[in-house]
């Protein structure tokens, strides 16, 4: 159990900060105030503020992490009034923190907020405690704000928040986490290329036949060059499998190239159970020709997070085929489980679920669903044809659907993955 939790931890962790690290880093290009840098959600454990003034901080869930860019899916009224805050000012007079806490500090001046921008003209006026008379305050532009939970974040005058940036930055700051992932996904993949013997041909090429199956049966042999099944042009390994998959108890026509020859095989799909979904698919005894080059075990990086892509994407494409199945998608206590199978096997396997997951996670946070990165990567492009962004107001509330869905569609998939531990 610990090792499974230290594997589940260690893999999410890696992806969710090179995930982050890709909107941080475009975010700061673009001139976009970054606020803080969390790794987890929920409560905060730990708070450290760099050098660059941003908050870096580790939370109690260890399970995702997030960017938080001024101006974008945050309470900007982090300073209300009828508030009663602590101000501290520097040598000239300006407030350099605002402290929204409870507990006051020794060398702080508490007042009752009475109006306030820390936007635009960058100031407070507040009645100080014990007083009567309405005081204005200069706030400084790079003034920091202690939030409840002692939070410390930096005020975000206009200029430096995420609607200030041009569509591109904007977009490319969306773009950039998912970006990251396929990055992620590609360099790990090489290293377990290079660690093996030997990587799976991408291609739709038979490496081994097993004895007493169907494709055997059938007369496949190990070498045959899969190019078509009834009628239909298969180009790649998944392809292939996704095809045979399918079509449990039925008879395939597998055009084959073999040589220079080219001939028309008639295979009878087996069926058997998807351990993860409980779903019938169809099985032909085959596996995929192995290439064992530097090159090639180099390129298996490539390969690999492409046919990972693709996969996902014909899942996804299926559903507009044959309808929503729930049962092909995983949320956390798959994922938990899968976890475990992995950590019993080798770091190699390890690799492999990390290359998965963040190749899966890329393509998921380009789906154009508001509050993902694709969404906002429509946004950006609306307001790149429009000439002007959607008002906030028309943009928040489609963000809160998208949430919605999100919300709706990660309890089902959870709900779905405990009842199948207990069919």
């Amino acid at each position: 159990m610990l090792k499974t939790v230290f594997v589940f931890l260690l893999v999410f962790s890696v992806i969710v900060v090179i995930h982050e690290f890709g909107h941080f880093y475009f975010a700061r290009r673009a001139g976009i105030l970054v606020r803080e840098f969390a790794i987890g959600m929920g409560p905060k454990l730990f708070a450290k503020q760099g050098k660059d003034g941003v908050m870096y901080t580790i939370r109690m869930l260890p399970f995702g992490g997030y960017v938080r860019l001024a101006g974008l899916g945050e309470d900007e009224d982090a300073v209300k009034p009828g508030m009663t805050v602590g101000l501290t000012f520097n040598g000239t007079g300006e407030i350099i923190q605002i402290n929204t806490r409870d507990q006051a500090q020794s060398d702080e001046l508490p007042v009752q907020v009475d109006s306030v921008d820390l936007r635009e003209t960058m100031f407070i006026q507040a009645i100080p405690i014990g007083q009567e008379e309405v005081v204005s305050y200069s706030v400084n532009k790079k003034a920091r704000i202690i939030e409840p939970d002692g939070t410390s974040i930096q005020v975000a005058p206009i200029e430096v928040t995420y609607n200030s940036a041009t569509p591109w930055h904007k977009m490319l700051t969306n773009v950039a986490g998912p970006i990251n992932n396929f990055i992620l996904s590609i360099i790990v993949f090489m290293i377990v290329g290079l660690a093996s013997a030997g990587v799976a041909n991408q291609g739709s090429y038979i490496g081994q036949v097993v004895e007493g199956e169907p494709a055997a049966l059938a007369g496949l042999q190990a070498g045959d060059h899969v190019v078509a099944i009834n009628d239909a042009s298969v180009n790649t390994w998944m392809q292939l499998v996704m095809a045979i998959h399918e079509a449990p108890n039925e008879t395939l026509n597998l055009t084959v190239k073999r040589g220079n020859v080219t001939e028309t095989i008639q295979v009878k799909v087996a069926a058997e159970i998807d351990e993860r979904t409980k779903e019938t698919i169809g099985r032909i005894g085959i596996t995929p020709e192995y290439k064992t080059s530097i090159v090639d075990r180099l390129m298996f990086g490539f390969t690999q997070t492409w046919a990972v892509i693709v996969q996902l994407i014909t899942v996804i494409a299926s559903m507009f085929k044959h309808g929503f199945n729930i049962n092909q998608f995983g949320g956390p206590v798959a994922i938990a489980q899968a976890t475990g199978q992995v950590a019993k096997s080798g770091w190699q396997d390890v690799l492999m679920f990390m290359g998965m997951i963040s190749a899966n996670l890329g393509v998921f946070n380009l789906l154009p669903i508001p509050a993902l990165d694709g969404g906002k990567i429509v946004l950006n492009t609306i307001e790149a044809v429009r000439g002007k962004p959607i008002s906030q107001e028309k943009e928040g509330i489609v963000t809160l659907i998208g949430v919605a869905i999100l919300v709706a569609f990660m309890i089902a998939v959870t709900w779905n993955d405990i009842s199948r531990l207990f069919r």
